[in-house]
């Protein structure tokens, strides 16, 4: 691309595009688990959440790693020739890629299957490898458009793919259900969604794609090309894999050791599959992170090359602080609903002191997203790679520690000392890279205060509303309402506190996706407190 024609505005456009396409496909990816498990229970979700890391993993890897890989080195080629030649590697090196690992899946699934304790999931783990053969399209197409910058045909894709799959795998699990049809057979079924949906993802990039495919080709050595795009598509998805890893980790231990701890196999998948509740919950918790991730840290990678670097040093301040307050009212504010919540949306309360302790993982991972993608921008991509091995690493000791004691809240703690890992070692090189102070003293103090009141407020509510106001209600319509009022409450008294202490200035929030109307609401409410 020119560089006349890459000017800021089409960057934050594009950028917008995609932070938009990414919020829609990241809330059903989070969303569509709770109808799923609410029409399978908490065995069928088991089953589908001890397979799904497999292939998430690989779907992360190539779509959004090799997508944003192949875009890099697109947009450094000399010619349409060179581009072409650098496609064809990407897409043959991917090729080769998605072939072995379908048939290491295929081949070694009853071996993945009976290390995980269950043999029955061979059938979810050999359907679910028919996705990795779409990848190699999925990511070359991606790569290319926003190599061009050429937002909208991988936004829509995005939304188009997910969409495709949601529809498939709850249509296709009710029917199952309703047919009588095994709980390892609807999970099949869901598997199979996925790999339908990322068919559509594919198909809606072709028909855009299909008018630029004509041209010379470039002669061009493969091997330098293959190893770039291996590095640049692992450090830009270290990221976003390690939630999926974590994910893995539990898959391959929690149920096994909850069954040598004496459980009954019926038992140990039903509390695996109360712990797997919290996914969906820490996705949705984290939304805003990830969002952050996708709309200010371009910014950063665009100015860093400014005033050495200094013209990024506001974008990084923000970053940090938004994703900080953001993260801590999420997790502090999902926790002291959690039991209410967990009953509004999975039917029961059960497991409700584990799910608290997992969702204060949207903490840690709303820090670690930004930060490992600030670093990426500025070309930092080893040394928190490493970190995230490390927190990797401390989460499977700390599984094989604490699950014999503790259960599902062994893992769920286990979960939370990986990602405390990962958060303080990411912040103590940043502050190597950057030696700035990210946030003043009483920015903490008053995210703190704003805490402490909204628990203040919240908690006698939902005590007198569970014991006495709704008390006549059923139980989960009960639920219902005081999560609702609970979290409504809860945010308002959080946002009125910080805008209040203006921790956050106009300017900043009118740099976020959506922050026009809370940058309004400041000024209105400190204009008063002026009068």
């Amino acid at each position: 691309m020119s560089s006349s024609s890459w000017n800021m505005k089409t960057f934050m456009k594009g950028a917008s595009i995609l932070t938009i396409s990414a919020i829609i496909v990241k809330l059903l990816g989070a969303v569509y688990r709770v109808p799923f498990q609410n029409l399978v229970g908490d065995k069928g979700f088991y089953i589908y959440q001890q397979v799904y890391p497999f292939i998430g993993i690989f779907i992360v890897w190539t779509s959004y790693g090799f997508a944003v890989a192949v875009s890099k080195l697109l947009a450094e080629s000399d010619s349409r020739g060179q581009a072409r030649a650098m496609m064809r590697i990407a897409f043959i090196y991917l090729l080769l890629l998605s072939l072995s690992f379908f048939i290491v899946l295929t081949v070694f699934a009853p071996f993945f299957a009976r290390s995980m304790g269950d043999p029955e999931l061979v059938s979810l783990l050999r359907a679910g490898a028919f996705i990795v053969l779409l990848m190699p399209a999925l990511a070359v197409l991606k790569g290319s458009f926003q190599s061009e910058g050429r937002m909208v045909p991988v936004a829509v894709s995005g939304v188009g793919e997910q969409a495709f799959r949601v529809v498939v795998i709850l249509l296709g699990t009710w029917i199952a259900v309703r047919a009588g049809a095994s709980l390892y057979t609807a999970g099949e079924i869901a598997m199979w969604g996925a790999v339908v949906g990322e068919f559509a993802g594919v198909i809606i990039l072709a028909l855009y794609f299909q008018r630029t495919l004509k041209g010379p080709i470039e002669q061009v050595a493969p091997w330098p090309i293959v190893k770039k795009l291996t590095v640049i598509s692992l450090s830009v998805s270290a990221s976003s894999l390690i939630l999926l890893l974590f994910q893995l980790v539990d898959s391959f231990t929690v149920f096994q050791i909850l069954l040598s701890n004496g459980l009954l196999e019926e038992t140990a998948m039903e509390t695996k599959g109360v712990y797997d509740r919290g996914q969906p919950l820490v996705q949705m918790g984290i939304l805003i992170a990830s969002t952050l991730s996708l709309a200010i840290v371009p910014l950063i990678a665009h100015h860093t090359t400014k005033n050495e670097g200094k013209g990024a040093l506001p974008f990084i301040r923000l970053t940090f602080r938004t994703a900080f307050l953001f993260g801590w009212a999420a997790a502090a504010g999902l926790a002291l609903v959690l039991p209410f919540v967990n009953e509004m949306l999975f039917e029961t309360r059960t497991g409700s002191i584990a799910l608290i302790i997992f969702a204060l993982q949207i903490f840690w991972l709303s820090l670690i997203l930004p930060l490992t993608a600030m670093l990426q921008g500025a070309g930092k991509v080893k040394v928190p790679a490493l970190f995230l091995i490390g927190g990797l690493i401390m989460k499977i000791i700390a599984n094989l520690l604490l699950i014999p004691f503790y259960g599902i809240m062994g893992a769920a703690i286990a979960g939370n000392i990986g990602f405390a890992v990962i958060t303080l070692g990411l912040v103590l090189y940043f502050k190597k890279v950057w030696p700035i102070r990210l946030a003043e003293t009483r920015f903490y103090g008053w995210v703190m205060a704003a805490t402490v009141l909204m628990i203040v407020v919240v908690l006698p509510w939902m005590v007198l509303a569970d014991w006495f106001i709704f008390d006549g209600l059923p139980s989960r319509l009960s639920s219902t309402v005081i999560a609702l009022t609970s979290v409504a409450a809860g945010a308002a008294i959080f946002l009125l506190i910080v805008m209040k202490s203006r921790i956050m200035g106009e300017r900043e929030w009118y740099l976020l996706p959506f922050g026009k109307r809370l940058a309004t609401m400041q000024l209105l409410l400190t204009k008063r407190k002026g009068e």
